[in-house]
């Protein structure tokens, strides 16, 4: 070239010492923001006691299994002003349900319900915002069933 060397800079502790730390930095921050985020989007557990829930799975599962059989097709939803709406494959039944809040942050709100039409039933009470848990109770004839599920 031009005859012009620059001299090399030489690899020192106190390069490899700032990387490790450069590095650690980043694992210690992307940590706490993953932790921040998990905590602020899940507060607290669904169930008390995650063995107990695991022992009662099953039969849950044949519970779920038994109301199949019953025939009954549900479908629920809210309606723009935030009553739930239940339609049912079968007309006449009797439905109470109690709407909780995922997490527990919110009371329960015990909810009635009026046939509207054939089949339709909508609710006595209305929702606040956010996401719930209602748990159906319903009747008809001799057949009970019970289901759960989540609007918001």
């Amino acid at each position: 070239m031009n005859g012009i060397s620059r001299p090399r800079r030489r690899f020192t502790g106190w390069h490899m010492t700032a990387i490790l730390i450069a590095f650690f930095a980043v694992v210690i921050v992307v940590n706490v923001l993953m932790a921040t985020v998990a905590v602020r989007s899940f507060g607290g557990a669904v169930v008390e006691n995650s063995y107990v829930a695991s022992q009662k799975f099953n039969g849950w599962l044949a519970q779920a299994r038994a109301q199949k059989q019953l025939g009954w097709r549900d479908g629920v939803a809210l309606d723009a002003g935030r009553h739930v709406r239940l339609a049912l494959s079968r007309k006449g039944a009797g439905v109470s349900a109690v709407a909780q809040h995922p997490l527990g942050r919110a009371a329960d709100i015990p909810l009635s319900f009026r046939e509207a039409a054939p089949g339709l039933y909508v609710s006595d009470r209305t929702l606040p915002a956010g996401r719930w848990q209602i748990r159906f109770d319903l009747r008809h004839g001799g057949e009970a069933m019970h289901i759960l599920r989540e609007v918001g």
